[in-house]
Order: structure tokens, then C-alpha cells, then sequence
């Protein structure tokens, strides 16, 4: 697409268009022909994969030479296994079945009007994302199961990957006979195609940032756009005085660092007084074994003496890293009331053997996922059984939680009659 002076608003502006275009054609095609491009795309990803490692091999380069921290450059790193699950991922999706041939409501009105709630894509999608390539792959799928065009505009430090797993993703397409506009990224990484998607309103129909806080916040403000946003993953595990001692080991070394960078990992713990002089030491000891670090309440640091004190902004931070904010709480009530004053209504978990305690805590809490006895890295679209995500939704308009097909769809209404006029 030829890029005249203006730039990036011009780009947007014709991109948009063949988007919108593209976006018709898709919700015209059948499931199997949707499915088709995936699995060429699957496909291709599997056969350029040693070109995908080269292209993030200069974008880890180039953060090397800089001064990142060691959970960002996780998040950009793509090796075998990684590009192997983008893969996986884009079969999974195709396995799904179609989201577009769903009847979601049909009923029959007393003057014989036949009236059904059928489901359809949502149109043109602007993606707007830092870091985590894969992240590419997985909305171009999902975005392509769905019915919908995608603009993708990733981040400048993985902007080798990028286009690297775009080129692949634009040749399954071209493979299946279906059109490459329904995909597509700018040609540079210039912040101004930020701030031209975000005017884009009549050419994108829906926004998602997926990033920390500086952009979801810019998003937001500058937004004439519909956005579906995702706060910071301030995600808390809970373990209350019923809990299994091992068990409560085991999800909280697998919840704080099998992955530290993921936004569901958990940022801070919270543990029943009746309890804590007993598991506390033992948690902490088994963190430390791996390297974390502590941020500890008073009532913490009065049980393990060596843990530094925690601040009201340390139970705020998404630490995206090994470092876990501490504090001790007098039951359910209470550590349900600490989630809703520092959490982002994220995901939070509480591990117990009380049935009735789980149930209750399942109710109340008010975040888009909520765990019993499980990790808060299950807060995925690959373990939901999506196939992938595009991101986690935290607001409480449309879609919360792992945003897959079926989120992002919208319906339209059929109304068969036999004559019918209003009197």
C-alpha cells in the first residue's frame, strides 16, 4: 500500500477501508473456508519458523543493548517451543466451532412474528499491543475465526517478529484463497499510527490495548474509538485457614513464578491470621529457594522478622516480576475487602477445603475471573479452551476475562413474518 505524505492518518485511512472490505467478505465466507485460512496459517508459521526465530533474534539483540528488565524481555523472546504454540494455538481455533452460525435467542411473538438473535462479527478491529509477538498470531486468528479484520500495531521492540509471523499469517491466507487485507500491520512502528488508529471512528470499530498502564491510560483518554481495555494484572491469592498446607505450596510457587510477566501471575498473597504463624515461613522459605523477593505488612514481618515492610503503593504494583507483595488478613471478609481497594479486577484465586468458604468467596468477588484451589496463571485463553486470546478484559461492558471468538462477536436480530402489519 503506497504511503503518501501524510503519513500514518493516510495509511489508517486506506487501511481501514480495505479492511472494512475484507471484514465483509470474511462474514460472508463459510466456517470451513475461515478455518482453511488458519490452518494455512498454522501451517506457514510451522514452515518459516527458523525465519521467525532469525527476525526475534534482532529484536532480543536490540534489547540487549539496552536496559530492560528480565520479565520483558521473556515476554519479547520466541523460541521453538513458542512458536510451536502459535501454531498449536491457530489449529486449536480452527477446531472451535463456527461463532457465527449461533442462534443466541428465537421466540415467537402473540402476532406470529418469528424473531432470532443471531450472532456476528463485530467488523474492523484495531489492536494495539507492546512486546509479546505471539500476541500477533494469536488476534489475527481469533479475529479471523470470528469474522472480523485486524489492524495490528505491535510494539517497536518487536518489530522484526512482527512482521516476520505476519509475513507467515499473510501467506496461509493467500493460500486459502481468502483476502490478506483481513490482516494487517503498518509499516513502521512510528507512535503517530497510534494516535490514527485512535481516531479511526467509521473505519475501526472496536480498540485493544494490550500493554501496561501507560497505554491502556492513553487508549482510554485519546480513544474516539470503542475500547475494550484490560487493567494491570493486580492479581491476588488468597489462602484462607482451611487450606491445604501442600497444596497452598504448590499454587503459590506456581502462581508467583512459573511465569513472572504474564499479567496473571500472582502479585500479591494474602493468608488467613489463624494460619499464617504456622504456612507463612514455609511459603516464604520455598519463594525465596527461587528467587523471590518480599514486601510484607506489619503482621507479616511480626511472624518472618527479615521480610522488608510493604507500602500501600508496593500492594498497588503489578510487579511483572519475582517479588511478591505480603499481608495477613482476618478471614474471607477481610481479604476480599484488601482485593477491592488495591486489585484491578483482574483474577484472584483463594485456596481452601472449605466448600461453603470457596462458594461464597466465588460470589462475592467482583473480578472477571476468580479461582478455587487453582493458579492465577490459568487466567488464559489457551486454558479456557479458546485456542488463544486477544487480551483479558477488566471492564464490565461486552466481554471480561479472556477474550476469545465468541467475545468477539455482537448479533444481529431476523424477523420472518407472513403479512404482519402494525396496527
Amino acid at each position: 500500500m503506497h504511503i503518501e505524505a501524510d503519513g500514518a492518518s493516510h495509511w489508517v485511512r486506506e487501511a481501514g477501508a480495505a479492511a472494512r472490505a475484507a471484514s465483509d467478505a470474511l462474514a460472508r465466507l463459510s466456517g470451513a473456508a475461515r478455518d482453511a485460512g488458519l490452518l494455512a496459517a498454522a501451517g506457514e508459521i510451522r514452515a518459516r519458523r527458523e525465519a521467525i526465530l532469525a527476525a526475534n533474534a534482532l529484536d532480543i539483540a536490540a534489547f540487549d543493548a539496552g536496559s530492560g528488565s528480565a520479565a520483558f524481555r521473556d515476554r519479547l523472546l520466541l523460541t521453538p517451543v513458542r512458536v510451536e504454540a502459535m501454531a498449536q494455538g491457530l489449529e486449536e481455533i480452527a477446531s472451535l466451532p463456527d461463532p457465527l452460525t449461533r442462534t443466541l435467542a428465537e421466540w415467537t411473538r402473540p402476532n406470529g412474528l418469528r424473531i432470532a438473535r443471531i450472532a456476528q462479527p463485530l467488523g474492523v478491529i484495531g489492536m494495539i499491543y507492546e512486546s509479546r509477538p505471539n500476541v500477533g498470531a494469536d488476534a489475527a486468528g481469533i479475529c479471523l475465526k470470528s469474522g472480523n479484520a485486524v489492524i495490528l500495531r505491535g510494539g517497536s521492540d518487536s518489530l522484526h517478529s512482527a512482521r516476520a509471523i505476519h509475513d507467515a499469517f499473510s501467506a496461509g491466507l493467500r493460500a486459502a484463497g481468502l483476502p490478506e487485507t483481513c490482516v494487517q500491520i503498518p509499516p513502521n512502528t512510528d507512535r503517530a499510527f497510534v494516535a490514527a488508529m485512535l481516531a479511526a471512528s467509521g473505519l475501526i470499530d472496536l480498540i485493544i490495548p494490550r500493554g501496561g498502564r501507560s497505554l491502556v491510560e492513553r487508549v482510554q483518554r485519546e480513544a474516539r474509538v470503542p475500547v475494550l481495555a484490560h487493567a494491570e494484572g493486580l492479581c491476588h491469592l488468597y489462602i484462607h485457614a482451611a487450606a491445604d498446607p501442600a497444596m497452598a505450596r504448590a499454587v503459590l510457587a506456581n502462581a508467583k513464578l512459573r511465569r513472572t510477566g504474564v499479567c496473571g501471575a500472582t502479585e500479591t498473597l494474602l493468608i488467613d491470621a489463624a494460619i499464617a504463624p504456622a504456612l507463612l515461613p514455609q511459603l516464604i522459605g520455598d519463594l525465596r529457594t527461587l528467587g523471590c523477593e518480599f514486601r510484607a505488612d506489619a503482621r507479616a514481618r511480626a511472624i518472618v522478622s527479615d521480610l522488608p515492610p510493604a507500602t500501600d503503593a508496593d500492594f498497588h504494583t503489578e510487579w511483572l516480576a519475582p517479588v511478591l507483595s505480603v499481608a495477613v488478613v482476618d478471614g474471607p471478609d477481610a481479604a476480599l475487602s484488601h482485593i477491592a481497594h488495591f486489585g484491578s479486577s483482574h483474577t484472584e484465586a483463594i485456596i481452601t477445603e472449605d466448600a461453603a468458604v470457596a462458594e461464597d468467596f466465588l460470589r462475592r468477588s467482583s473480578s472477571a475471573v476468580t479461582l478455587w484451589n487453582a493458579s492465577t496463571q490459568f487466567c488464559d485463553g489457551g486454558e479456557f479452551g479458546f485456542g488463544a486470546e486477544i487480551g483479558i478484559a477488566t471492564g464490565r461492558v461486552h466481554a471480561r476475562g479472556p477474550v476469545g471468538v465468541e467475545q468477539l462477536t455482537s448479533f444481529r436480530y431476523v424477523v420472518r413474518g407472513t403479512g404482519q402489519v402494525r396496527p
